[in-house]
């Protein structure tokens, strides 16, 4: 028990054999000291955790958390451990402020990996959408790009198709009135395959030729483009097939997930709230303990140390003031006397 009692106090950042000579205050920088030591505990997996999510390496994310660790355990260290109590509250309130900043900071960093942790069912899930969603994105945009091209060729097939239909009506309907004119259902009402039959069947002869010359020109053209499209649907098919499909769960991928679901779900909205806000209490609890505390022996102590020791930096330095002076004195004095000396010699 002595010695996790003397590690606690370590991790506090106190001074021990200050510490022993205020028994009183032992108990309170065990329970500071155990505060930064499982902050820095959380901060050990919670890197290691964002890490792997990186790397899906057990060793990097192991060697990388424990120097993160050990990086917030002696920050945390130095921050509780640079505060000391003085006259009012509020003054030491004020000292405190960049001290409860950086704790806050720090806070924020440690609890993000740990939220993505707790929420990583859903946010499995949510990746899954994100994914879905990415592909269709990527999937459309080079449709997009085709679509222009694919548009131009299918109305040139559309208008060279459209000739065709409109021939192959107008033959109709010639042939249509002369087969009338033949058999007396319409043009001049009588049945007979006179002059007039033979003008109106001359006339639906040459539209049936230009339609074959339409389609023995259009077709081959049709069958062209209608290549093309099928060649572009290829080239289409083999750039959407071309796309990456590895692993969309990184580190950035799981905070965007985090995000939308806050977003859309007031449950989990609140719930990463408390989270970051059980976090900001455990990474300030230390510096808020010293604060509220009153002036204990130990702080009395250690102001009395400090005391001591500007008292004695001050005796320190008139000291070195006054022998600077005094050399300085005999300096100028000496200096004076040879002056003086070169006067009276040259007066003789």
């Amino acid at each position: 028990m002595n010695s996790i009692q003397k590690f606690f106090w370590f991790c506090s950042g106190i001074s021990e054999p200050m510490l022993k000579k205020c028994p009183t205050d032992a108990s309170k920088y065990v329970g500071i000291g155990a505060t930064i030591f499982f902050t820095g505990i959380f901060a050990f997996i919670s890197s290691s955790y964002a890490i792997y999510t990186v790397f899906q390496s057990v060793t990097i994310a192991v060697c990388f958390g424990i120097i993160w660790g050990l990086m917030i355990f002696n920050l945390d260290r130095y921050i509780v451990g640079s505060m000391k109590k003085k006259d009012t509250f509020w003054k030491d309130f004020r000292m405190a402020i960049p001290r409860i900043v950086l704790a806050i900071l720090l806070a924020l960093v440690i609890s993000k990996p740990l939220e993505l942790k707790i929420f990583e069912p859903e946010i499995k899930e949510q990746l899954i959408l994100m994914e879905q969603k990415l592909y269709k994105d990527q999937e459309q945009t080079v449709k997009d790009r085709f679509a222009e091209k694919i548009k131009s060729t299918q109305a040139e097939i559309n208008n060279l198709q459209q000739q065709i239909n409109q021939q192959e009506a107008k033959r109709d309907t010639l042939m249509i009135i002369a087969q009338q004119e033949a058999d007396g259902t319409g043009g001049s009402g009588r049945r007979n395959l006179g002059p007039i039959y033979k003008i109106k069947k001359r006339d639906a002869d040459t539209a049936s030729s230009d339609l074959d010359s339409i389609i023995a020109y259009n077709e081959p053209l049709i069958i062209q483009k209608q290549k093309e499209l099928s060649a572009t649907d290829s080239l289409i098919a083999a750039e959407i097939t071309g796309f990456g499909r590895g692993r969309y769960d990184g580190l950035a991928a799981r905070m965007e997930a985090l995000q939308q679901l806050i977003d859309k779900s007031s449950p989990i909205k609140w719930a990463n709230w408390f989270i970051i806000l059980l976090f900001i209490a455990i990474e300030t609890a230390p510096i808020f303990v010293k604060l509220i505390s009153d002036r204990s022996p130990y702080d009395n102590l250690l102001m009395l140390h400090e005391h001591h020791f500007e008292l004695f930096r001050l005796e320190q330095t008139t000291k070195l003031n006054y022998q600077t002076n005094e050399r300085t004195k005999a300096m100028v004095e000496k200096s004076e006397g040879v002056s003086l000396g070169n006067v009276n010699e040259v007066v003789q």
